[in-house]
């Protein structure tokens, strides 16, 4: 077998997908800010304002919303920074991520 075949053969074999995205979510609670979370949502997530203003609103009135969709790492590192920040404020603001 020539090298340029066993190199066509490797490459067949490689199965080759796109990393899993989790999505992030943030839930209502009677206690953190909205200014916060916007704060939060532009800081951490960066999101525009206007952005920002519509996902805190959406949490606000449906109790939950989406920020966003990232790859495990980043929605970890994310969502773990946010809620070290809310804590360090004196906010229960609960962050979620699931699998998309």
């Amino acid at each position: 077998m020539s090298k340029q075949q066993s190199q066509s053969n490797v490459r067949e074999r490689v199965d080759l997908r796109e990393p899993h995205r989790w999505q992030v979510i943030f839930w209502n609670d009677d206690f953190t800010t909205m200014d916060f979370v916007v704060m939060i949502l532009t800081e951490v997530f960066h999101k525009s304002e206007k952005e920002s203003e519509a996902i805190m609103l959406e949490v606000h009135k449906k109790g939950s919303a989406i920020v966003g969709a990232y790859s495990y790492d980043i929605a970890i590192s994310r969502t773990e920074r946010a809620t070290e920040m809310a804590r360090k404020e004196g906010f229960p603001l609960k962050i979620t991520y699931r699998k998309e």
